[in-house]
């Protein structure tokens, strides 16, 4: 349930009816709009009686939410999320661009690669100093020490740094260094890397697993909202599909309907759905005309 305060709603009102969900045993999180205050409601088994609120100084409706993500869900907060960082933002119009290696390898290449892409209108650079790779043989990635080298490359560029954890072990030291987490694929649904993530203190961005549908991708974003961490990034990578034309099959429907169904910025990687360097220019136009929020492009100064 979704308790909506009038526009003029006091704090002391909206404590009330946080008091009272609590009083239920349930769990009340205030989600603060630009146009509204509202409370939602988690831990309720059944429907609740909207007549427990109505009358209420303050409210303004008690309604229920059908979908079963609540603070995810577009029924819960009607305007887009922003998520901000300084003077840039990713959600609410524009097309943010984050470009970068898929792997940190050196200080040099990382700061080769970054100067190039500040060039060509990045705000945010992207390289993975912890690895998880399908092959335990593969390189995993320098660790901590690629974090310091992406610490050099923000202090030195100016470039926002995304980076992935790969486990709650390791998260908040990479918290510690991004300026977004990233949750990968594979992790989407790592519940308790998701719980973590949602107290990390960083905004994250979640990538839809590779076989994920849009209800699993959203209640993985969910998990990370329930924890107390509004700003959450969605991102489609492309799904495993019969087809073997490209590595992923890059699903743009997807954008369309998250943003009908969430208020949560939604953005495209091209580069890991096409896994074709030819694939990606087209890709992420398209990507652009559906309205993503944003573009993660995968960029090395040697391919």
């Amino acid at each position: 349930m979704l308790v909506v305060m009038n526009k003029d709603a006091t704090a002391a009102e909206i404590r009330r009816v946080v008091k009272k969900i609590e009083s239920l045993g349930l769990r009340a999180v205030p989600m603060p709009g630009a146009q509204r205050t509202a409370v939602c409601v988690l831990g309720n088994k059944g429907p609740l009686d909207p007549s427990f609120f109505n009358q209420m100084r303050g409210v303004k409706e008690a309604i229920p939410v059908s979908r079963p993500y609540k603070m995810v869900s577009r029924e819960t907060r009607p305007e887009p999320t922003v998520v901000r960082f300084g003077k840039e933002a990713i959600g609410g119009g524009g097309v943010a661009l984050i470009a970068g290696p898929c792997a940190v390898e050196s200080e040099d290449q990382c700061m080769r690669i970054a100067a190039a892409v500040r060039k060509a209108g990045a705000k945010f650079f992207r390289g993975g100093a912890y690895k998880p790779r399908t092959s335990p043989y593969a390189f995993q990635g320098l660790g901590e020490a690629g974090l310091k080298i992406l610490g050099r490359v923000r202090d030195r560029l100016g470039l926002y740094i995304v980076t992935e954890a790969i486990d709650h072990e390791i998260l908040f030291r990479v918290a510690d260094y991004a300026d977004i987490v990233q949750v990968g694929a594979r992790n989407m649904q790592n519940y308790s890397l998701l719980k973590a993530a949602g107290r990390c203190g960083k905004p994250v961005l979640l990538k839809r697993g590779m076989s994920a549908t849009i209800e699993e991708w959203l209640m993985a974003a969910e998990y990370i909202m329930s924890e107390g961490n509004p700003q959450v990034i969605l991102c489609e990578r492309g799904v495993r599909t019969f087809a073997d034309h490209s590595r992923n099959t890059l699903d743009l429907s997807a954008v369309l309907v998250v943003r009908q169904l969430s208020h949560l910025p939604v953005i495209v990687d091209p580069s890991h759905a096409a896994g074709r360097r030819d694939l990606v220019i087209p890709l992420a136009r398209a990507a652009v005309a559906v309205n993503a929020d944003g573009l993660m492009v995968e960029v090395h100064h040697q391919p």
